[in-house]
């Protein structure tokens, strides 16, 4: 494995490795993902190389995936790797543009939603996939879903925003009015541009009278936004619509895995139980920082 790939990947915390503490740690958990792998997909990559990827599953809907080339003689030779989290039902629909990396043969996706108002960068689960889609010629044009999900370091649990049911009808007016003029100045409408940004002010200038004696968090319901430099770390919070209790199976680490409301984006969050302040419980919001992955429904 390449010299900068036996770092220790940050987020194997997120799916209870906390033993991961030195190279030869690392060494020895890449050696069982190889000898007792779960999964295998193979693709024709270069002449007399072919790329593979193994997965080895740690529990339900968590594991590693280890990536390489593999020559004639089925010699692997590793390249990188990622653990995962598989999330549940679909996410968007949007459009989605995806980039190889620079430096490896792995990708990111990006696409465009109207719920969160800003471009969603995130890590491609299933690449190899997406390269072996990709030379058959079926990815030009495609209209595919994408099924996100988020590993987190730790979290905090809030208490819900209290909502009459005059309040959520008007707030999910003004979100679906929202929508609409996003869409239309994507599309270059000049008046929906400026009602957007009239909007922006109107609401800059309520939430500032309300900071003077409210507490932000009950302002603010739910938030999707870009975190650090790394551009698919996002900050979040959203309602918690379901919770399971969770183990690895390798270090026997409790872990949470959420299903929450983002802005109207609903999508899994996995993060060790030990690091979450506060019960999640259903209704409840969860707040905290997320590396996030997409599975392109091909």
């Amino acid at each position: 494995m390449k010299k900068d790939e036996e770092q220790m990947h940050q987020y194997l915390k997120a799916i209870g490795f906390d033993n991961i503490n030195t190279r030869y740690d690392l060494k020895d958990l890449m050696e069982d993902v190889e000898a007792g792998f779960t999964h295998q997909t193979i693709v024709s990559y270069r002449p007399g190389e072919d790329f593979c990827e193994l997965r080895r599953e740690y529990g339900q809907c968590i594991g590693v995936s280890l990536c390489g080339e593999l020559d004639d003689d089925d010699n692997f030779y590793p390249d990188y790797y990622f653990p995962y989290f598989e999330g549940s039902g679909i996410s968007t629909y949007a459009d989605i543009a995806i980039e190889r990396k620079i430096e490896k043969e792995q990708y990111v996706g990006m696409c465009e939603d109207s719920k969160i108002g800003i471009s969603l960068i995130f890590t491609l689960q299933n690449g190899i996939e997406y390269m072996r889609e990709r030379q058959a010629g079926f990815t030009a044009g495609v209209t595919t879903s994408v099924t996100l999900s988020g590993l987190a370091l730790s979290g905090m649990i809030l208490l819900p925003v209290l909502k009459d049911e005059s309040r959520l009808k008007s707030e999910q007016e003004a979100s679906d009015n929202r929508k609409m003029l996003l869409n239309a100045a994507r599309n270059g409408d000049q008046s929906a541009i400026e009602t957007l940004t009239l909007d922006d002010i109107d609401i800059y200038s309520q939430v500032s009278r309300r900071l003077a004696n409210e507490d932000v968090f009950s302002i603010v319901d739910t938030y999707f936004m870009p975190y650090g430099v790394e551009c698919d770390l996002y900050s979040i919070m959203g309602e918690i619509l379901a919770v399971r209790h969770r183990t690895n199976s390798a270090t026997g680490v409790e872990l949470y895995q959420m299903k929450l409301n983002v802005n109207e984006m609903q999508f899994d969050v996995c993060v060790p139980a030990e690091e979450v302040m506060g019960e999640p419980e259903i209704g409840r919001r969860f707040k905290g920082t997320i590396w996030l992955q997409g599975y392109i429904n091909f």
